[in-house]
């Protein structure tokens, strides 16, 4: 390993990381792993490309140093960001795979048990029938999961890079509010918002925002199309702010005219489910009972809503096509996995089919805590709520000044509970 002082995290975490994942190998009694996934390799060595479609590999001894197989062109990466000093490249004319197996025979692997991703998105299943028929000699295992075992809890460290993914993410969310209003476009939102993340030191997450507004609100992982917004709808929104390749995310609704009293429901519902997770989240709960106390207070609804997936997913280091680590654990039922210290997770206790036709969200991003959990975020929870305009604006103030004060958490007012829908109505 080459100690160095200017990658994301200090030069100790990724050494134990290595030490966590070697005794991980031990436990196995495996001699080496070649971990494909590009979560995995990041969080290992720091190393990131968008250039991750093309095969990239980090084979760790038990003992022997690790050595690193990529594209010629993606070794760059390598020197400028880890702390990896044994390389082997190949060319865009070259096979990568056979680069694979010299090198580990190279390194005396040939004959080993070896662990590798088997499940991996990159990693597929004709490559690894060569690696299987070439390397007769070693016997190869399963390893999946291996270096998600050390990912599903966040250290300190990385708990303060989510933070600044967190600033991220607020700042295009308040863009996001403020820049919805009827005959702005969808894709003028989703500008708002990208560019807001941007400004706010946010880096490119792994998916840009989802903007729906209306009846398109009901497609499930819809984003802009140059809608134009009307007066009388609501807008959807979830927005990943994204910092060294670390997510948080969270969804919030707009709604451009009066808040009826089915939408309040709604968002009464979402915000107690919201309040029960902070109260009742704790270390040693199942992700099953987890999620059932969420889908218990979402499903108690009288508007038509349901929902529809699961509660919520850890969420962490991610690449495209997806911000989420919801294949490491989810928030669902019949799932065994426990809460512990250090894990995140994008709670989503979202309603899709408002009054058979709408679909609204409030979600936040957390962290579970010795004590319970908490939120990464300080924005309010309620609806966004603007309603059409009824006479002209007093001398010195205008649509984007009002919408600009409801967005900020200083000046943010719950919305106004209809007249037609009671506080017990709600809940």
């Amino acid at each position: 390993m080459k100690p160095r002082e200017d990658m994301t995290f200090p030069f100790a975490e990724y050494e134990r990381r290595l030490s966590e994942l070697r005794s991980h190998i031990a436990e196995r009694q495996l001699d080496a792993v070649v971990i494909t996934d590009p979560e995995n390799i990041m969080y290992l060595t720091d190393y990131q490309t968008t250039g991750y479609s093309f095969f990239q590999a980090i084979v760790v001894p038990l003992e022997d140093e690790p050595f690193m197989i990529t594209r010629a062109l993606e070794e760059s990466n390598i020197f400028a960001r880890t702390w990896v000093e044994r390389t082997r490249p190949y060319p865009d004319t070259g096979d990568a795979i056979q680069m694979l197996v010299d090198a580990l025979r190279e390194y005396g692997l040939a004959n080993k048990r070896i662990g590798y991703e088997r499940n991996s998105y990159f990693f597929p299943a004709y490559q690894q029938d060569f690696v299987h028929t070439t390397l007769a000699g070693a016997k190869l295992l399963d390893c999946f999961g291996i270096v998600e075992q050390s990912r599903l809890r966040k250290s300190p460290v990385e708990i303060e890079v989510m933070r600044k993914a967190a600033i991220a993410t607020e700042a295009g969310m308040k863009a996001g509010i403020e820049a919805c209003q009827p005959g702005v476009t969808e894709n003028e939102v989703g500008a708002a918002i990208s560019a807001a993340m941007f400004r706010a030191g946010g880096e490119p997450p792994a998916v840009m925002p989802y903007v729906t507004s209306g009846p398109r609100t009901m497609i499930g992982h819809a984003t802009w199309e140059g809608r134009e917004l009307q007066a009388g709808e609501h807008v959807f929104l979830e927005v990943g702010g994204c910092y060294r390749r670390y997510h948080t995310a969270m969804m919030r609704t707009v709604v451009l005219g009066d808040l009826s009293s089915s939408m309040y429901k709604a968002q009464e519902r979402m915000k107690l489910a919201l309040e029960a997770v902070h109260e009742q989240f704790q270390v040693g709960m199942t992700v099953s009972d987890a999620d059932n106390l969420i889908r218990n207070i979402i499903t108690h609804n009288d508007v038509g809503a349901r929902l529809i997936t699961r509660s919520g997913y850890s969420i962490g280091i991610a690449f495209p096509p997806s911000w989420d680590e919801g294949y490491i654990v989810s928030l669902k039922q019949g799932e065994s996995a426990i809460l512990q210290e250090g894990m995140t997770f994008h709670v989503i206790p979202w309603m899709w089919g408002v009054d058979g036709d709408k679909t609204c969200g409030i979600s936040d991003t957390i962290q579970i805590t010795r004590e319970g959990c908490e939120s990464f975020f300080t924005m309010p929870l309620d609806f966004s709520v603007k309603p059409a305009k009824t006479q002209a604006s007093p001398a010195g103030t205008d649509a984007t000044n009002a919408v600009s004060q409801a967005a900020s958490p200083s000046k943010h007012k719950s919305a106004e509970k209809p007249e037609k829908a009671s506080k017990a109505e709600a809940t």
